[in-house]
């Protein structure tokens, strides 16, 4: 009997399947060896090799989170699982300018507790403790984007006002670091502290290291997105003249027509500009990021949950702050019932998940603004909350936006809570069950292009996203009739069905729905497709 490792060694077929790259589709075999795919053909098996039998699906080159929110959970096989079961081999963390690296990761573990959770070992190190971190401790792939807050947080501290020119210096030369560490580009959150007092000559600074090293300005942009989203877009402009840097838009969300029209402006502003937009109209943030002012989420936690608990700071919010909550482009007056309960770590509200602030607030017999700041208080602020737009959008105004060539698939998937977004967990299958089967959106090479090939080039994975000679096998086989979402909002922890088998780095991870214990996943560090 041949050894685990001896096995591993042997060559690897994957036979009888349909080959689906962003070049077209063919019936071939694939042959893997090592961590590479060495043919692609009919009749290219041999004795001796190891097959997997692809009968009936299609082979595709692994797809690329663009924007995830694992950046602490790669090690859970849960997570591992979920993603793997969508087709997604290669993440890309670091997003909305919060995450670990550089630094200790001690503001990312508090103030992003709800959405990217402590990391299992990352203490220091930056970005390139943070890859290496990642070799060999998961079964998929994490790139990795300098986050802005977190440069500010380091350099400046819990300061509101403008950096100054050697306060810009410092955080140009950590994104500089982390650039020459291996990250794929730079991450701003300007509706979040304390990305939101950055102005555009802070950023344009921070990204002219960026540009030089071929990277990304990846950005949740300022302003709300919705109907609010050309401050943002005009921001994103100005940043990336006065850098060079070419520019990625993060979970761009708005009805169609302003999406286009806004990607319209950016080409007419001479930005390379790409975004991500995921196949759900509700959105998932924290909880305490639209209902608290940024000036106050900024201060220590301590304080806030001191003021939270102040009768008399209470009433200011209520008369000075909460106005201004319902003249938000993306919630308005209604907030109370568009804003649903995901994550509440404190076991004394257990009871809402699942129930819109709305609702959770009549039954505990108090008004909403009451009710939302008491959650908050009791969760020191380690809250998140699935979020609806004040205009729903059917599936054929978010196939305008998946049509447009820009577009690459990313999910804003956040895994904590008891009850999340279903995003996490669907996305990808989603975008194969109702933009490729059911809608024809997309070709199935179509979806390649956005979910695999686009991403993988504009983030500089290397040699990720097709299937041919030489490149990376990153692979998984779908079963084209079958893969869908179970995902909801009402039960979101359903786990994508259809593609069953998956390999990462040649190395099979998922066989029969089942994880395999290897761990090939990786830091990628930024490498180009001919590197």
């Amino acid at each position: 009997m041949i050894s685990r490792k001896e096995e591993q060694r042997m060559r690897l077929v994957l036979q009888g399947g349909t080959v689906v790259d962003a070049a077209g589709m063919r019936k071939a075999d694939v042959v893997v060896e090592g961590e590479n795919i060495i043919d692609v053909g009919e009749d290219v098996a041999r004795s001796g090799d190891r097959t997997i039998d692809c009968t009936g699906r299609y082979v595709l080159p692994g797809f690329v989170d663009a924007h995830s929110h694992v950046d602490g959970l790669l090690a859970e096989e849960s997570v591992q699982l979920a993603l793997l079961r969508q087709g997604v081999t290669s993440i890309v963390a670091g997003q909305d300018g919060v995450s670990y690296a550089p630094g200790d990761g001690r503001y990312a573990s508090e103030y992003f507790a709800a959405i990217n959770g402590p990391h299992p070992s990352y203490a220091g190190g930056g970005v390139a403790e943070y890859l290496s971190a990642v070799d060999g401790a998961t079964r998929l792939n994490a790139a990795y984007l300098v986050p802005g807050g977190t440069l500010r947080w380091e350099v400046c501290g819990r300061s509101t006002a403008q950096a100054n020119a050697a306060e810009r210096g410092a955080m140009a030369d950590l994104v500089d670091q982390g650039m020459r560490d291996g990250a794929v580009g730079l991450s701003t959150g300007l509706d979040y502290v304390p990305g939101i007092f950055a102005d555009a000559d802070e950023i344009a600074r921070l990204c002219e290291p960026v540009a030089r090293a071929g990277g990304v300005y990846v950005t949740h942009m300022r302003g709300g997105y919705e109907a609010n989203s050309a401050e943002g877009i005009d921001e994103i402009a100005a940043i990336s003249a006065a850098s060079g840097v070419r520019v990625h838009v993060s979970h761009f969300h708005a009805e169609a027509h302003v999406v286009l029209q806004q990607l319209d402006a950016l080409k007419r502003a001479g930005a390379d500009a790409t975004f991500d937009a995921y196949p759900y109209t509700r959105g998932c943030t924290l909880l305490g990021m639209p209902l608290l002012p940024p000036e106050l989420s900024a201060r220590p936690v301590d304080q806030v949950l001191r003021i939270l608990s102040d009768t008399g700071e209470r009433e200011r919010l209520r008369r000075d702050w909460f106005p201004e909550v319902d003249r938000k482009a993306s919630l308005g007056p209604e907030w109370p019932s568009m804003i649903t309960l995901a994550h509440i770590p404190s076991a004394e509200y257990s009871w809402a998940h699942g129930l819109t602030v709305a609702d959770a607030a009549e039954r505990a017999g108090t008004d909403a603004i009451d009710f939302a700041l008491d959650v908050l208080a009791a969760s020191r602020l380690q809250t998140n909350a699935v979020m609806s737009v004040r205009y729903d959008r059917p599936v054929s105004e978010l196939a305008r936006i998946f049509a447009h060539p820009g577009h690459i698939g990313g999910s804003d998937g956040i895994f904590i809570g008891a009850h999340p977004h279903p995003r996490a967990r669907g996305t990808f299958a989603r975008y194969l069950r109702e933009y490729v089967r059911e809608t024809s959106t997309w070709s199935w090479t179509d979806a390649v292009s956005h979910l695999s090939a686009a991403p993988a080039m504009r983030f500089s994975l290397g040699r990720r996203g097709r299937v041919a000679p030489g490149w990376v096998a990153d692979l998984i086989v779908v079963d084209p009739a079958s893969v869908a979402d179970t995902a909801t909002y009402a039960s979101p922890l359903g786990d994508a069905v259809g593609i069953d088998d998956v390999l990462v780095a040649g190395i099979p991870v998922l066989a029969g729905r089942q994880l395999l214990p290897e761990m090939p996943g990786r830091g990628l560090r930024r490498e180009s497709a001919t590197g």
